[in-house]
Formats: structure tokens, sequence, C-alpha cells
């Protein structure tokens, strides 16, 4: 399996069995543009090119049609995906690390100060889309079926798109930022409009929320709970943000008039 490995394992129980389990493979990738570093993330080492295009959107490095080519370089002890810009983007990339003074650590890669770390995002556009409560469970009920490599594992995030009474893509990793961006990348290469819901695994942090801005979606749906100060952030973009989701209730925290009147439950 792609992403995965078998790997020796003892099991403990009524006896003891010796065996393998599926793993999740977690490698370092660099992601470089026009030659230079600028974040090395542990990641599951598939859909790369996806995760290229969605890291450098979300983080506001390149709109998608900046992008002149990726190249996925296998090296000894990881990848490097090197992603090549037009020249206005690289432009504005070269501003970004002048401001850098030192090495960054991966939480935040290529952040340097408390400003960039909760820097302005868009405004989502207020699109018509509306949904009901028994589209949110549908919604958090189909995950599970996107996630071939967690039913592998047990190990991994899965994030997926929500549109038109389907998940329409979704894409895993060790990470769920990665998850998320490989998602966002996977829309911007098929040009999916944004027009639907994220569907995520994870809880919903200030940059979660941060990256679906920067993609464009008006929804994000969430098995846990929200910080609350994501919940701020969705506030102030215009998305709507529903946490604690199951098949048969969720919470909803924000611009809740993105739920149509028949959706009351209770």
């Amino acid at each position: 399996m792609i992403g995965a490995r078998a790997t020796p394992r003892l099991a403990f129980g009524t006896r003891v069995d010796p065996g393998s389990r599926m793993l999740p493979e977690e490698v370092a990738v660099a992601l470089s543009f026009n030659g230079t570093t600028q974040a090395v993330m542990m990641a599951t080492p598939d859909d790369l090119e996806d995760f290229a295009y969605g890291f450098a959107l979300t983080e506001g490095i390149a709109r998608p049609d900046e992008i002149l080519s990726v190249e996925i370089v296998t090296l000894p002890k990881g990848r490097d995906v090197q992603i090549w810009l037009h020249p206005e983007a690289e432009t504005r990339l070269a501003a970004r690390r002048r401001t850098m003074t030192g090495p960054v650590g991966c939480g935040l890669c290529g952040i340097d100060s408390i400003d960039q770390a909760l820097r302005d995002v868009p405004y989502v556009l207020p699109y018509t889309f509306q949904t009901s409560a028994s589209q949110v469970m549908a919604a958090i009920s189909a995950l599970p079926g996107q996630q071939r490599l967690h039913d592998a594992t047990r190990a991994v995030h899965c994030a997926g798109f929500w549109a038109g009474g389907r998940i329409v893509a979704s894409r895993e990793d060790v990470g769920r930022h990665n998850a998320l961006d490989k998602l966002a990348g996977s829309m911007v290469r098929a040009g999916t409009q944004p027009v639907g819901a994220v569907v995520l695994t994870s809880r919903v942090s200030i940059d979660m929320v941060q990256k679906v801005a920067m993609l464009g979606a008006p929804m994000i749906i969430a098995v846990s709970a929200p910080t609350a100060d994501a919940v701020t952030l969705a506030d102030h973009a215009g998305i709507t943000l529903i946490a604690l989701a199951r098949p048969d209730r969720f919470e909803v925290f924000t611009h809740t008039d993105r739920l149509t009147e028949d959706s009351h439950v209770g």
C-alpha cells in the first residue's frame, strides 16, 4: 500500500501472537520554492504534488496559476518537492524570506513573527451555499468511506470536501495540516470550486481555519472541538464552523444562516 508498510510486532492478550501490522510511513518532506527550502514537514509520502499546490495556496505563497512546475525528488532520507514559481510570486516570497531572522520550527514553517502566525485571511465570499442538518450528518457519516489508509493503519487524518450530496475529494496524511493542504491542492488542480464543506477528522485550530479561508470554502465540519480563537477567526472570515459532528448530532459555532430552516433538530 502506498504510504504504509507492514511492520513486525508482538500482540499480547490471552496469548502472545507474532505477526505484523500496517503502519503509515512518515518521512521528511522538504517544500522548496525556486531552489530554496521554505519548510520541512513530516508527512505521508504520497499525493505530494497536491501537497505542493495546497501548501503554496493555503500559506499565501502562490496561486495555482503562478506555479510553473513541480518535481518530486527522492532522497536517501526523504523527499524534496521542488516547486518553481512565476517571477511575481518569487518576488513576494523573497520579500517574505528577508523578514526571517533565524531558524524556524515545523509548527508554523516559514513564519518567524506573531503577526505572520496570526495573519489576516480573506473573507469567504457569501456563496448561496446552504445545507441542512441531515446533509451535515450525511457528510460526517460519509467520511470514513474515504479513509483507506486509516482503515489499514488507524494512525492518519483525513480531510474531505462535501458538495452535491457526496464527498468529491479527500486526502489522508499523518499530519492534519498536511491532509488539508493535500485536499486543497487536489481541488485546485482538478478545478473543483470550493462551494461546499471541508470535512475533517481532526480538531479545528486557528491555522486550520486560515487554510480553509485561503481555499475559499464557506463551511468546516469537524469531528473534534475547535479552539475558542479558531471560532473567533471563523466568524471573522465568514466561515460556518460545525464541530463535534457525529452521524446523529453536531454543534454550530458561527454563521448559522447557512443551515436551512428545516435543519433544526430537537
